[in-house]
């Protein structure tokens, strides 16, 4: 398979999971897809910002642990973002507390936004712009997909421009089929959409596919979405059918469930 340059745009934060595992991983939508993009061979970019302390310094080596750039780090005042998650009996996982850090208010500046434009194609995870960096990338004709479950504002829900639309209807089969819809018709031009336990379905408007699940042995769920998205963004970007983008990603997806974080790494202490 042929290797792309992808970008990741938005948030990173490090994933602190409460006792009794008390461990802490590098995490976020952003990262996580960077990540995973790497892994699968790609040229993978991180656009982002973290603090001046022990969490940026963690998110900058697990990056390039993990093959990719961080020319466009940026350094802020402030700390790195944190999440609190408790694992269930289950093995799901509960958001107790998010603090955004210095993600909060990061926008790429002009000499990021020219190199995004060189990209393949550009993923934007949890940023707070409402949807400038979309619309400026969407007019310049790059390839741009957004994960728009993970960003709550309605400033920041627009999708039109966008060649792929992400979200999650969590096992609501009906929420599913109408989040394609409302994807569509607000203009992305492909709509993905994860099912929980019952799979992920796309559509382009004439072409419709579905996946099931790939089932395994969980071992935590964290970061399984954003790893869909990384396989079915190398299979979409590499010109595969839609079924088996959906299969890339669900494929993906199943391999992060077998581990504890977002992809594979050394836990170290909270």
């Amino acid at each position: 398979m042929a290797a792309f340059r992808f970008a990741a745009v938005g948030d990173n934060c490090i994933d602190r999971f409460l006792p009794p595992l008390a461990q802490s991983y590098v995490g976020g939508n952003a990262i996580n897809v960077a990540v995973q993009l790497a892994r699968l061979g790609h040229q993978a970019f991180y656009f982002g910002a973290v603090g001046r302390d022990d969490g940026g310094a963690k998110v900058r080596g697990r990056l390039r642990d993990n093959g990719v750039h961080v020319n466009y780090l940026r350094e802020r005042d402030g700390n790195t973002a944190h999440t609190d998650v408790e694992i269930t009996p289950a093995r799901d996982r509960i958001f107790v507390h998010e603090d955004f850090g210095v993600c909060a208010g990061y926008r790429p500046g002009p000499a990021d936004i020219e190199a995004l434009k060189t990209m393949d194609h550009v993923h934007i995870g949890w940023l707070d712009d409402g949807g400038a960096l979309r619309r400026a990338l969407c007019r310049a004709g790059v390839s741009v997909s957004q994960d728009v479950s993970v960003n709550a504002a309605a400033a920041d829900l627009g999708v039109t421009g966008l060649s792929i639309a992400f979200g999650s209807a969590g096992e609501d089969s009906a929420r599913a089929e109408s989040l394609v819809h409302d994807f569509l018709m607000g203009g992305a031009r492909l709509a993905v959409v994860t099912r929980g336990g019952k799979g992920s379905l796309a559509s382009d408007g004439a072409a419709y596919a579905t996946a099931g699940i790939r089932p395994v042995q969980v071992v935590d769920t964290t970061g399984a979405g954003d790893s869909f998205i990384a396989g079915f963004l190398a299979a979409h970007i590499a010109g595969r059918p839609l079924a088996e983008c959906l299969h890339a990603g669900r494929d993906l997806a199943a391999l992060t469930c077998t581990h504890v974080g977002g992809f594979p790494q050394d836990p170290q202490p909270l």
